[in-house]
């Protein structure tokens, strides 16, 4: 118990912590998040890497979402979302049961047309898979079952802040640019409910080195 609280309190407090800080401002893909040795994470398979990015095909999974937050600031609705979340992994749910936490924290974005306008934010907490079968519901949350997911992935450490996250997006889809990964992309963001990109941010805030956090763009795609 002693540990997932204390487990619970670093994300917390690297989630409401300033995001002005940039240490090792290193980007790049095939760096295995040392968290992911302590709190279980989500399978994938690695299917392609290139200069800047990776491939990844994502298990069939299960997730526990936020409503829609409507923000300008990925930061500041990452932190409503996941004060919804720590709540839930707490015990404030349905069954009233403590839930182990994981990583990723997932942000996902939904870009205004805009400068100055709002964006929506969900903010998504991967479910262990002991309790994938039955997972407790609570209010104001809702559960998002991923099928078998493909995603394009550029990794960059330090603090996320809102200016990094759009530069290492746009370095993502510059890098993909006129692959087939790019059309498959473009295909499933024709959908109305798919985001432009999502953050995903693994480490507490006392890891000031070897700090890994990734941009994903998510997309379907046959095998054949």
């Amino acid at each position: 118990m002693a540990n997932i609280l204390s487990n619970l309190s670093l994300l917390l407090f690297s989630l409401l912590s300033s995001s002005n800080y940039d240490y090792e401002a290193k980007t790049g893909v095939g760096i295995f998040p040392p968290t992911c040795n302590r709190i279980e994470c989500p399978s994938y398979d690695v299917i392609d890497v290139a200069n800047g990015y990776e491939i990844r095909r994502y298990n069939s999974s299960l997730w526990m979402t936020t409503s829609p937050i409507e923000d300008i600031s990925l930061v500041d609705a990452t932190r409503t979302g996941f004060l919804q979340l720590f709540d839930y992994i707490q015990g404030k749910n349905s069954y009233g049961e403590q839930i182990e936490m994981t990583a990723p924290v997932l942000t996902e974005v939904l870009p205004s047309n805009g400068p100055f306008c709002e964006s929506s934010f969900t903010v998504s907490f991967y479910v262990p898979k002991v309790n994938q079968a039955n997972p407790p519901p609570a209010k104001g949350l809702h559960v998002q079952r991923w099928k078998q997911t493909y995603a394009a992935v550029r990794q960059f450490s330090g603090f996320v802040s809102d200016s990094s996250v759009g530069e290492e997006a746009a370095a993502l889809q510059a890098s993909i640019a006129d692959t087939k990964w790019d059309a498959a992309i473009e295909k499933t963001r024709s959908t109305d409910s798919a985001s432009v990109y999502t953050v995903a941010q693994y480490n507490s805030p006392f890891e000031f080195n070897n700090r890994v956090n990734e941009i994903w763009m998510l997309f379907d795609i046959n095998d054949k």
